[in-house]
């Protein structure tokens, strides 16, 4: 049987590379002493939220801004699109781009009525805790 092996490769925010490799018997505690390694040196996953300059980063920044934990439509995302920016936009893109969030996991869909009903997923993010042998 082969040897498992894990590579990770990584960029902080000023540029610098890291790559991890680990090879051979593999088990939990060696990975949760590279995330450990990783929280150290203070590297962070970089930020992946769309900037406000896409169609996608404005409907998300709607979305952020003005439903952060409760229920919404399309038809509430699409009055506030064309009451924050002045421009307009098709129902149909706001629906897109809800469709597409959904299949990323940002926000879960429920039917409510004829239209789907969605709010924001928010996750926890918890840093791996070492268990001392």
């Amino acid at each position: 049987m082969a040897g498992k092996k894990i590579r990770i490769d990584l960029e902080d925010k000023d540029g610098a590379k890291y790559k991890f490799n680990i090879e051979g018997n593999i088990n939990r505690e060696k990975v949760l002493k590279i995330f450990e390694l990783m929280d150290l040196m203070n590297i962070e996953e970089a930020d992946n939220s769309p900037s406000t300059e896409s169609v996608g980063g404005k409907i998300w920044y709607i979305v952020d801004k003005y439903y952060p934990t409760g229920r919404f439509t399309s038809s509430e995302i699409l009055e506030r699109y064309e009451d924050e920016f002045n421009e307009p936009i098709k129902l149909s893109v706001i629906s897109t781009y809800l469709s597409r969030f959904t299949s990323k996991n940002k926000v879960e869909r429920a039917k409510k009525g004829r239209e789907w009903a969605y709010q924001t997923i928010k996750m926890v993010n918890s840093t791996p805790k070492m268990s001392e042998n």
